[in-house]
């Protein structure tokens, strides 16, 4: 099962959902391999904060890069799961194989205040995504033992 998280820039949302889901597929999802990417309708680049974010989590997703989303990430994808609204109703044709979900979190980049406000606002959508993620896989893994 290959998982595409897909949002406006892949800065933030389909990052860390992305980390999230490397994380936690060994885990929830033993029975079956999951493979697992994320991409943007745009790139905006890493969001340095999300990284932050994820790694007081213990997620390390440093290493990962804002990706455009292509034809052949389609293609190679069993599921597109949209995390934003903008990404979801802006969603390309997916192929006839490919199923598609939806699971819109709150873009934590638009957080203001001070520093620890948005601190606290990327936490909080962080532990959003991976109760999201995780319920996700659960239900993946229901699905395969069926």
């Amino acid at each position: 099962m290959h998982l595409l998280f897909l949002c406006t820039g892949n800065s933030c949302r389909s990052q860390m959902a992305e980390g999230w889901a490397r994380a936690l597929a060994e885990t929830v999802t033993p029975d079956f391999p999951v493979t697992v990417s994320s991409a943007g309708i745009e790139t905006h680049g890493l969001n340095a904060r999300a990284v932050r974010s994820m790694s007081r989590h213990g997620i390390d997703i440093s290493g990962q890069r804002s990706k455009l989303l292509t034809d052949k990430m389609l293609e190679s994808a069993d599921l597109v799961v949209s995390v934003c609204s903008h990404a979801d109703a802006n969603c390309p044709l997916l192929p006839g194989h490919v199923a598609r979900r939806h699971l819109p979190f709150p873009d934590p980049a638009q957080a203001q205040g001070d520093e620890a406000q948005i601190t606290a606002h990327f936490d909080a959508v962080c532990l959003q995504i991976k109760q999201g993620v995780t319920d996700l896989l659960s239900e993946l893994a229901a699905q395969q033992r069926r």
